[in-house]
């Protein structure tokens, strides 16, 4: 056995540094099992196909929220700090896949959830975190779950309130948000049927065709009329923290990631340099600073929290902008959806050994509508879902992924003058600041709700 493949037996040389080795390098030294060539999905996603899903989770409804948080921000502050909270949100999933990567190898697996990368890493960390192993399983799922169950139920509300208004505007005449809450559970639940993300690809594909488009018409509306960039602040201290808030949440999409990383044909492909991950979160980045930039330019102190609030009602292209992110809010229900079944799916499956695909599609219904039922019960559930997306986003995108790769580095290196734990030290003081301020506006945002709701 070579010298770099023993476990190191002086507690002076376990930190330090060692020559870099590819995942396939450390996990073959020692075997020739390959996880990658190993892995047998039915239905596999191609890199573009995982690319659609990637942008679809990404680029959600959060986006048309970037011009008020660049007013937050200030112009100028925002396009910097929009690089630095994407390559932060970029980094911690590429740091989780890689741990994933890892743990592949040293667990004989070829593809692993969030979770489960998470219960592996503290089973084989050293010996004082591995009785934390089922407590770090359990809190990602339960977050996991909460946050994107939460999420659909928020979808459906959105796509209600946009039709809303539009029939509002059409007819002249008011209807029940409610009601159009309750015709759209069919709908819901039929593109819940769809059964893998081989077959999501092209409701994907539609979502981002409906999303660019809504924001193609956005876009003309903002760049009509516009003032010069020196009469905008170019920096504002006092709320950047909001601007944080904002910003992570809208771009964060954690929960997806090793989703679609196990179901790709070659998810070594989902990393490096010109990954899936990095193409996919530099477009992103790319229309938020855009959007963010000309909204703010454009409106100034009248940004609205959507931007869509600002453009002018009575025009049909402005109503063709609600139509068209409602119907992208639709689609992608279905991948946001797929983590909340991909997590109870996985817990009652071994149970259901008589006609799984019956009881699989079962469950689709029942979540549905448990969803549809939320969001019918409590139509003002946004602002309490913001609070669970700031209180599980902060810890599940930003804190967890960087623990992982904590535990699993501890007992090889943390690199030359510890850069990872250092790295990873800034990173979780950006995660329990974005808890803390993203829960705070949550909790604004909740009592500004039902202060108004209170006196009709």
């Amino acid at each position: 056995m070579r010298m770099s493949d023993q476990e190191p037996t002086n507690v002076e040389l376990r930190y330090h540094i060692q020559p870099r080795k590819s995942d396939n390098e450390q996990g073959l030294g020692n075997t020739e099992f390959n996880p990658f060539t190993h892995r047998d999905n039915e239905h596999p996603t191609s890199d573009n196909e995982t690319l659609t899903h990637l942008l679809k989770a990404s680029l959600g409804t959060g986006i048309l929220g970037m011009p008020i948080a660049f007013m937050y921000s200030g112009i100028i502050m925002g396009i910097f700090a929009t690089i630095f909270t994407a390559f932060v949100c970029t980094h911690c999933s590429y740091v989780l896949v890689k741990c994933g990567h890892k743990l592949y190898y040293k667990t004989r697996r070829t593809k692993m959830t969030f979770a489960e990368i998470a219960e592996s890493a503290f089973q084989k960390g050293p010996k004082w975190c591995r009785g934390f192993a089922p407590v770090a399983k359990f809190s990602i799922l339960f977050g996991l779950f909460l946050t994107y169950f939460g999420t659909c139920s928020v979808y459906t509300v959105i796509v209600a309130k946009n039709f809303e208004q539009l029939i509002e505007h059409w007819t002249g005449s008011a209807v029940s948000s409610r009601l159009l809450i309750c015709a759209l559970l069919v709908p819901l639940i039929l593109i819940a049927w769809v059964p893998n993300l081989k077959y999501l690809a092209p409701v994907s594909m539609v979502a981002n065709v409906f999303m660019g488009l809504g924001l193609g018409i956005t876009f003309y509306y903002l760049t009509q009329d516009l003032p010069p960039v020196e009469s905008r602040n170019y920096l504002v201290l006092g709320t950047l923290p909001s601007f944080f808030s904002i910003t992570i949440f809208a771009m964060e999409a954690i929960g997806v990631v090793m989703p679609l990383e196990n179901n790709m044909k070659t998810p070594q492909n989902f990393l490096g340099l010109c990954g899936v991950l990095s193409q996919g979160m530099s477009g992103v980045t790319l229309i938020y600073m855009l959007l963010g930039f000309l909204g703010y330019l454009r409106y100034g102190e009248d940004t609205q929290q959507s931007i869509t609030l600002n453009l002018p009602v009575h025009e049909w292209p402005a109503q063709a902008v609600k139509v068209l992110i409602a119907l992208a809010v639709y689609c992608t229900f279905g991948l946001q959806f797929y983590v909340c079944l991909e997590i109870v799916w996985d817990g009652i499956k071994e149970k259901c050994t008589k006609r799984p695909m019956l009881v699989n599609y079962v469950l689709r219904t029942v979540l549905v509508t448990a969803a549809v039922v939320l969001a019918i019960s409590v139509p003002t559930i946004a602002p309490f879902m913001g609070l669970i997306g700031a209180f599980c986003f902060s810890i599940l995108g930003l804190i967890f992924p960087v623990l992982i790769e904590l535990v699993i580095h501890w007992d090889t290196g943390f690199g030359k003058y510890n850069w990872i734990l250092w790295k990873n030290i800034v990173i979780c003081i950006c995660g329990v600041a974005a808890l803390v301020f993203g829960s705070l506006a949550a909790i604004r945002d909740i009592i500004a709700v039902y202060s108004e709701v209170a006196p009709q």
